[in-house]
């Protein structure tokens, strides 16, 4: 069903978001950024560090990429943030001309647990690739994304294992509101000092590990706090449950503005974006795509495929067959296959090639279903044959 637009008031004038078709929780819109326009709902690729791995920017415009991530903490490393602002910001640098968000490095405090120490002020790193120590503050951290130029910027937040009690989720999920206050003020700062500077938008993030009441908790208290231009939805796929993130996402649904975009970070497995979409949430990202086809694993519309398996030795079939990317388009299966046990460079880049372009068309049919009015038939179908796992049949 059609839904009215749904903008927004002045302070998310710059960020415009706009719905035009509804299905339950799911919706299709445009969220506009000042580097162009993104359907939603969308994946978008992780380029750690300015690059999505094996694949070059023209690759990512021809799959349909309208949207990348870049992380904080590993740019502030390599090659710093100095030189990225020098070379024109990260448009530039990496020569992408279409939105870009950046991550904070608030994950990195998850995934870095022995490397890093957490404080009332900030957090302290140990760097992974020389062991220099870091100090990320989150006033620092807005700075550090002022200087790379995203178009959506991220807070500092406190990340937790998705099994973690009520008492740490609490702890860190108040953490995460104190730091969003003084990103906010040292935001506002910066667009003072920088008037006329192309603009940025800053997602504040939702953390309330898979504790229902605390997550609603904290996102009432996060949109008190401000107009934002867009939500995220931080803290999931840490070790929790299906169930317990769905439920989670269900609350996000009901809690969080409906003429703002949602983004669910960190999630990008194939059946996690269709329940996502399911659930309202417009933005996701992940390194699954392409981490997954540097080891071999292809997402298809049947299930998983494993390319080194023997049984792909002599199969003449394209990955996908309903697969329009170009390596599902020019090579079989027992190329590729041949091509991992080989050790050459080609099957990896062309293996995520095809997971990324996978994704992002897996998001373009969610918006030509919800916009056809047949999202619910679409996603239960879609859901019941990946989950089959035929794929993986003789």
């Amino acid at each position: 069903m059609p839904a009215a637009s749904t903008a927004g008031p002045p302070g998310a004038a710059e960020f415009p978001f706009s719905v035009h078709a509804v299905a339950g929780a799911a919706r299709a819109g445009v969220f506009t950024t000042p580097h162009g326009a993104v359907p939603t709902p969308a994946f978008m690729a992780v380029g750690t560090l300015a690059t999505v791995k094996t694949l070059d920017p023209q690759d990512l415009r021809a799959i349909g990429a309208s949207m990348i991530l870049a992380n904080t903490y590993h740019l502030h490393l390599r090659p710093g943030e100095d030189v990225v602002r020098a070379l024109g910001g990260l448009h530039r640098f990496m020569h992408w001309d279409g939105p870009i968000l950046t991550d904070s490095g608030g994950f990195q405090v998850f995934s870095l647990e022995t490397m890093r120490r957490v404080s009332e002020d900030g957090v302290e790193f140990r760097s992974h690739v020389d062991g220099s120590r870091r100090f990320f503050t989150p006033e620092r951290v807005i700075e550090i994304q002022r200087d790379l130029g995203a178009d959506v910027v991220m807070q500092l937040d406190h990340v937790i294992p998705g099994q973690s009690d009520l008492a740490q989720a609490r702890d860190a999920s108040e953490r995460s509101v104190r730091w969003l206050a003084r990103c906010q003020t040292a935001w506002d700062a910066h667009r003072a000092a920088q008037d006329g500077a192309t603009p940025q938008a800053l997602f504040p993030i939702v953390q309330g590990g898979t504790h229902t009441e605390l997550r609603r908790e904290m996102a009432d208290r996060i949109r008190a706090m401000s107009n934002w231009p867009g939500y995220a939805i931080g803290g999931l796929s840490v070790g929790e449950s299906k169930d317990d993130m769905h439920a989670v996402l269900d609350v996000a649904n009901d809690a969080l503005p409906r003429d703002r975009p949602r983004y669910l970070m960190g999630v990008g497995f194939p059946d996690d974006l269709v329940e996502g979409v399911r659930r309202g949430i417009d933005l996701f990202d992940c390194v699954a795509p392409t981490r997954m086809g540097r080891t071999g694993t292809a997402f298809t519309n049947y299930g998983r495929v494993n390319v080194r398996n023997a049984r792909w030795r002599i199969d003449p079939r394209p990955l996908d067959p309903d697969c329009t990317c170009s390596t599902c388009r020019r090579f079989s299966r027992a190329y590729i296959r041949h091509l991992f046990v080989s050790d050459e460079v080609l099957g990896l880049r062309l293996l995520s090639l095809h997971n990324v372009h996978f994704l992002v068309s897996l998001m373009r049919a969610a918006q030509g279903a919800i916009a056809g009015g047949n999202f619910d038939g679409w996603s239960r179908e879609w859901l019941g044959r990946y989950h089959s796992g035929s794929a993986t049949a003789p």
